[in-house]
């Protein structure tokens, strides 16, 4: 959350006491002086203190859920069940949401937290967060496509995508396998890719989402909390 709330949350002072602190530079995160008083923390993870006093409130929730086909990447929906209905009631805090969407029909990785703003760096463009599907199309996928999509696919609107890195794992005429990793987000942007090179996705799972693995023994429509090594990976983007 941002350092402002969460001084506020944990009952430091006024919002005028707050500004006060942070202008008389005592206000420090993991022994460094705060640069701002909207930048990103979790007290949990990170060393916050105000005059010396160290600051302890619950910090925010972090999950790693396996979507299953058929659930949409939503908080809400008013016909098809959500990624939060995925989970047991006593996870369901308030803010909950996803990082990014997948489509109702893709499976795979998805991150939910109830630190907003970290949602929001996680997906801005300056950060190019990768992301790793692994793909199956209805036709053969020919020595020619690592380099068709490395060199930035134009859909028909001209629409340009950024470079992403196709790895083939099977090809044959009426079905292949393939990984591929994107670093931006653009509306059923893996489907029109392929579909630019000549061929319909078929199955698709994202595995991967910025530093972010889906292991195998994560069956589809379940989830954890990230382990605390995890949650470091987070602290990228809370500058």
């Amino acid at each position: 959350m941002r350092l402002d709330k969460c001084l506020e949350k944990a009952k430091i002072g006024s919002k005028k006491q707050i500004k006060r602190y942070f202008a008389s530079r005592q206000i420090t995160i993991d022994g460094s002086l705060a640069k701002k008083l909207s930048q990103i923390v979790d007290p949990e993870l990170q060393q916050v203190e105000v005059a010396g006093r160290s600051v302890k409130i619950t910090g925010a929730r972090y999950y790693l859920l396996n979507k299953p086909a058929g659930v949409v990447s939503a908080c809400s929906d008013a016909h098809f069940p959500t990624v939060l209905d995925l989970l047991r009631e006593e996870d369901r805090v308030d803010g909950l949401f996803p990082i990014g969407r997948l489509d109702r029909d893709t499976e795979g990785l998805v991150l939910l937290t109830n630190n907003g703003p970290l949602g929001f760096r996680m997906l801005h463009p300056q950060h190019h967060v990768a992301k790793t599907y692994y793909v199956e199309v209805n036709d053969a996928l020919h020595p020619d496509a690592p380099a068709f999509f490395d060199n930035g696919v134009t859909f028909l609107d001209g629409t340009t995508c950024k470079p992403a890195q196709l790895t083939i794992l099977s090809s044959q005429p009426g079905h292949s396998r393939a990984q591929i990793t994107i670093s931006e987000g653009k509306f059923h942007q893996v489907k029109k890719m392929f579909l630019a090179y000549g061929v319909k996705v078929t199955y698709l799972k994202r595995i991967s989402f910025g530093g972010f693995n889906l292991e195998d023994s994560l069956p589809a429509g379940a989830y954890r909390q990230l382990s605390q090594e995890e949650i470091k990976v987070l602290k990228k983007y809370f500058d």
